[in-house]
């Protein structure tokens, strides 16, 4: 017995399936947890290491260099980039991309021991690096607080309470802060009046430092009894006695030092909320949640809070993933059930109520079963999931309509329905798991990926999967029971032989075929003509492999001249954020300075420490608004803000950049360097469409060097460290231990009053203790003079070479894409010689893009021998097999037109439907061909064969046709899919014509078959 034939006559069996599926689906969509994007793994970590004082050629080549060789040493890394600037090494190592996710874990680990086992052998002075392996963590939600009159120190009280209770909201992962100033116990010792005690200033530092010492007094064992031992009156304090005289009298710090709290004078990063100053709070999500639900918990959580947020203080969402999630799954539902609703009714139309009611009922049933799978599978409903259902959506309705039509033609020629439906099934099953199999393995690089872009698109495969072989199995099993129950049977008047390929649309169609029969040659030379011709066309295709997100959200980045204060940065931003807001249709503006924001989207690239660098994000109230206003904003900037450097980024699906452009000299001379990069930045910007163009190393930098009289700073007895402590304190503060205040540990730094604390040009008033004369001497007499000299304050490295980039963005609103402006620059700056040593390589856009095509289609060519090797085990020929796959190039004339004529990019998700229509253009064509070896062992001559079978199959191919093409339609508007939908659209109807005209033509011409007219006419028999 059949599987047909069981759902036939076991009718409870098959009720009992319809009903689990039906409500197992429902419950299963609901349960399903829901996102904004797949989940992601970063497989990156950042070290971060101080070494104070030294230049940035010292920390690269003490700090950094012995960092990275102890990393390389990891056979896991795939590549290391490494930024050095004085007294600071920042280290980002980017993991084997192929790397499995469960192994992320212990790399860090392994990377942890590589570090600490280097930790001797970096140089003294240099802190414990740090390794945070947390660096690529999303926070979802991004909460901004800001306070109206309140110091810094209240709001982060606030905030922190507030984090307290977010953290124990079920689903939450973790809760960080941002952008928190650092309080400080500020010692401002008056040089004046320890000159008048002659108090040396470094005592004074001592006493200071060993106030504030946790001291062990060891422990004493008094009657048996264990007693630990603590000195008494010294007590956490500030103002330690410093000084005691003969006469008795005692001196206080506070007698000559004013001792106050503050926050730290030259901040690190600054956050800011509509121009006011803000902590972020950024929270990140547990493992396999709904994050619609744990943001739901989240609000409610902040909703019970309100009652303790004191007045004046604000918590606004910079970014809230739920929300986007709630929008965009929505739209994508919206857009899922309109195509759905649209084949449905397209096949009612077409099919006859009865027809179309079985097919449609196929289809819900094939989809509500795949959400029963995703639920066991542990996927989740987001962006792609939901594209995976709708890009299946022909193929699913494809194999229900083969056995419906199949059916109908049984009845009409007078077989009773249940015979039809067993014959059908038995004919086309295993042709149709071929081609469904086909199908599938079109997406397995994605499925056996572990790189970036695999992880991203592993659940559009599964998906997929799970669709495409329910619905193959829904076909030959619930579809016969549905016609059963619903399709008419025979007519028991007797009346029946009829044709069931009369109408119009059979009989022009037949005059078409017998022409193109007719004129294979001339069909065969037009059809290379077009292909040439689109093949052309695709040349001329913009290329923009990754597309804009629908928030209507975009971000400025801004740079100043290397070497800018941060206060000055910060107040750069604060004008350009007052200009940004005099737009009404502006919902907020945030800004970073010092470094980027917190991750709060998959894609954001957050910017390393900068101080003459800045960003500010900007949210308009639609995406229209923000389209209109960025152009403006740009024109604008160069206007009002010559000064400035400034990038403009919408958020977009696809690995981040720093720029579009990057081109990439390394070798060992910055001189060098300096100059290929000066040569690339001057051909870059000779296209009108580079913006923005800028080497990454910056600017050099001007340096003051005190040159130092050693011979007579050793007679006074001052050492180079005196010297250098004094400088420090005079022109910054130096600090000298920590104030502990219960959990807080409060920095505690010395520095010169107000007064007292010099600018440069008042470098002369400094005055240094000399132990040898026991009083103070004017520095003069110790720094001969002060020299300026220019260095490199900034020296990156990428697989421990010195790395200079030469960066670009291009012009937005110009109508051209990156990808045309790389080619035009491309061969100038490739053209440029390159000394012996030194190479040149492209970053940005274009590397991203390549790696992710590798990541994805690197499996391809095993996937399309794949399915070459399965399509001639099909039918056991070559010829056959090499019929169906002639026809999939020539998909490219209606891909090529589709996208000329809307005038769209080629993306990634267009190539994902050029994938899935070579995966429906092979399945028609082996259902076409399986029909001609069918009507072959009938009897019938190869012609009449091949004619026949491309009239029986007209319906079923058309019908599967019309159905996806109607049910792209919602995803024309959606700015991810817009590419893919429209490569379907027109590829698919083109396709169409390929199957049902070319399919024909291709064969007869491979099996060399003459036309009637050239040949005696066949006999044929009649039909069964």
């Amino acid at each position: 017995m059949t599987v047909a034939e069981y759902s036939i006559h076991h009718r409870t069996v098959s009720w009992m399936v319809l009903v689990l599926l039906l409500v197992g689906g429902a419950l299963s969509f609901l349960d399903l947890g829901r996102l904004e994007d797949p989940p992601f793994i970063r497989k990156d970590a950042m070290i971060i290491t101080a070494y104070p004082g030294a230049t940035a050629e010292e920390v690269e080549l003490e700090l950094t260099h012995p960092l990275e060789n102890a990393i390389r040493q990891m056979a896991e890394v795939h590549t290391i980039r490494s930024t050095s600037k004085p007294g600071l090494s920042q280290i980002l190592v980017e993991m084997d991309k192929e790397m499995k996710q469960n192994k992320v874990e212990q790399v860090w680990d392994k990377l942890r021991r590589k570090i600490a086992d280097v930790e001797p052998q970096l140089p003294q002075g240099t802190t414990v690096p740090r390794v945070y392996d947390d660096y690529g963590d999303v926070y979802g939600i991004t909460l901004m607080v800001t306070g109206d009159n309140y110091e810094f120190s209240e709001l982060k009280q606030y905030v922190e309470g507030l984090q307290r209770e977010l953290e124990l909201v079920k689903g939450v992962g973790k809760v960080t802060l941002f952008g928190e100033q650092q309080e400080q116990i500020f010692v401002e010792v008056s040089l004046k009046k320890l000159a008048a005690l002659d108090l040396d200033f470094h005592r004074v530092v001592g006493f200071l430092n060993q106030q504030n010492s946790v001291l062990d007094a060891g422990r004493a064992t008094v009657n048996g009894e264990v007693m630990y031992l603590r000195l008494g009156g010294l007590d956490m304090e500030i103002d330690p006695v410093i000084h005691g005289r003969d006469s008795g009298q005692l001196i206080r710090l506070s007698d000559v030092a004013t001792i106050r709290r503050g926050y730290q004078e030259i901040p690190q990063h600054l956050i800011r909320m509509n121009s006011k100053p803000a902590i972020a709070l950024g929270i990140s999500f547990a493992d396999k949640v709904n994050v619609v639900e744990v943001g739901q918990r989240i609000d409610d959580r902040l909703v019970q809070q309100e009652q303790f947020r004191p007045a004046g203080i604000f918590v606004e969402n910079l970014y809230n993933q739920p929300n986007e999630v709630k929008k965009s799954i929505n739209g994508f539902l919206l857009n899922l059930g309109t195509a759905v609703l649209i084949v449905i009714g397209a096949l009612l139309l077409t099919m006859g109520w009865r027809s179309g009611l079985i097919v449609g009922a196929t289809l819900l049933l094939t989809m509500l079963g795949t959400f029963i799978l995703m639920k066991i599978g542990g996927w989740q409903l987001h962006r792609l999931s939901l594209g995976a259902l709708i890009i299946a959506l022909g193929m699913l309705v494809d194999n229900a309509i083969v056995v419906v039509e199949g059916a109908m033609v049984g009845v009409t020629r007078g077989v009773s329905k249940r015979q039809a439906c067993y014959a059908i099934v038995n004919q086309t099953k295993w042709p149709l798991l071929a081609s469904t199999l086909i199908a599938i393995l079109a997406f397995t690089p994605f499925g056996l990926s572990n790189s970036d872009t695999g992880q991203l698109m592993k659940a559009m495969f599964w998906v997929l999967t799970y669709s495409l072989l329910l619905s193959w199995i829904l076909a030959i099993s619930l579809t016969p029971f549905l016609v059963d129950i619903l399709m008419r049977d025979v007519d028991a008047t007797g009346e029946t032989g009829g044709d069931p390929y009369q109408g119009l649309a059979y009989r022009t169609y037949q005059k078409v075929l017998d022409m193109a029969l007719n004129f294979r040659k001339s069909v065969i030379v037009i059809m290379v003509i077009l292909l040439a011709l689109s093949l052309y066309g695709m040349g001329h295709v913009k290329k923009a492999f990754f597309t804009a997100s629908n928030t209507p959200m975009f971000y400025v980045d801004i740079w100043l001249p290397n070497g800018t204060d941060i206060r000055t940065t910060l107040a750069t931003v604060e004008e350009v954020e007052a200009f940004i807001r005099q737009n009404e249709e502006v919902e907020f503006v945030s800004s970073t300075v010092g470094r980027g924001a917190p991750r709060f989207f998959m894609t954001y690239m957050p910017e390393q420490s900068y101080e003459n660098f800045g960003q500010i994000q900007v949210r308009a109230d639609n995406l229209e608004a923000m389209r209109e206003f960025m152009p403006q904003l740009d024109a604008q900037m160069y206007v009002r803000f010559p000064q400035v450097l400034h990038q403009m980024r919408e958020m977009v699906f696809g690995p981040p950049t720093r720029s579009e452009i990057e081109a990439r000299f390394r070798g060992p001379d910055p001189d060098v360097l300096r100059d290929l990069g000066n040569q690339a930045a001057a051909i870059i910007r000779f296209d009108a469409v580079a913006r923005s163009v800028y080497i990454d190393w910056q600017e050099r930098s001007k340096e003051l060097v005190p040159m130092v009289n050693e011979s007579e700073a050793r007679r006074l007895g001052i050492s180079n460290e005196e010297i250098a402590t004094s400088l420090k304190i005079a022109f910054g503060g130096l600090p000298v231990g920590v104030y502990r205040d219960g959990t807080r540990k409060l920095p505690i730094l010395v520095r010169l009053p107000e007064q007292e604390r010099v600018d440069f040009d008042r470098i002369d008033n400094l005055r240094l203790w000399s132990p040898s004369l026991q009083t103070y001497v004017p520095i003069q007499q110790v720094v001969s003079r002060v020299d300026i000299r220019w260095s490199d304050t900034l020296i990156l490295r990428k697989d421990r070479q010195r790395t200079l980039s030469v960066m670009s963005s291009y012009d937005k609103f110009s109508g051209q894409t990156v990808e045309q402006l790389f080619k035009r620059i491309r061969p100038g700056v490739e053209a440029i010689p390159l000394p012996a040593g030194y190479s040149l390589d492209w970053g940005g856009e274009f590397e991203n893009s390549q790696r992710s095509l590798k990541g994805a289609f690197g499996s391809l060519p095993l996937a399309l021998l794949g399915m070459f090797a399965l399509t001639v085990l099909l039918f056991n020929s070559l010829r056959r097999s090499l019929v169906i796959w002639l026809t999939v190039p020539l998909s490219m004339i209606g891909v090529s037109i589709g996208l000329l004529s809307m005038n769209l990019p080629l993306t990634f998700p267009a190539i994902l439907g050029m994938l899935a229509l070579t995966g429906m253009i092979l399945k028609n064509g082996i259902v076409l061909i399986d029909q001609v070896m069918v009507e072959l062992d009938a009897g019938k001559d190869t012609y009449n064969a091949v004619r026949d079978s491309a009239i029986s199959r007209m319906r079923p191919v058309s019908l599967a046709a019309a159905t996806t093409v109607l049910g792209m339609l919602p995803l024309v508007t959606d700015p991810f899919f817009a590419s893919l939908a429209v490569t379907f659209i027109f590829g698919l109807s083109f396709a169409t014509v390929l199957t049902l005209v070319v399919v024909p033509v291709l064969y007869l011409s491979f099996h060399r078959v003459a036309s009637p007219a050239k040949a005696p006419a066949a006999v044929v028999p009649p039909r069964n």
